[in-house]
């Protein structure tokens, strides 16, 4: 991965207005992927969209990391269930 497809997580604390340690926390939850190159810790653009509705989800909603972990998890499972709907109507159709 090159640094063209990082993003300095300073830059996203400084433009989003948020503390790093929510960041690292989102990290230590798993719910979002950090690299660290050197001594800067950057987000992978990959990354970018889901940290950004995790931090709206923060900043508008004033919902806290654990809550946001609970919100991620269920999101995954509509995701998945809804991907294993398509697959049986696809079955269905055959």
């Amino acid at each position: 991965m090159t640094e063209l497809n990082l993003i300095a997580t300073s830059d996203i604390c400084r433009y989003h207005e948020v503390e790093y340690t929510f960041i690292s926390s989102l990290e230590e939850a798993g719910l979002i992927e950090l690299k660290v190159v050197g001594k800067t810790t950057y987000i992978p653009d990959s990354e970018l969209q889901k940290l950004e509705k995790m931090i709206r989800m923060h900043h508008e909603l004033e919902i806290n990391i654990a809550g946001i972990e609970a919100i991620s998890h269920l999101l995954q499972r509509i995701e998945q269930m809804q991907e294993e709907m398509r697959q049986l109507r696809n079955r269905l159709r055959r």
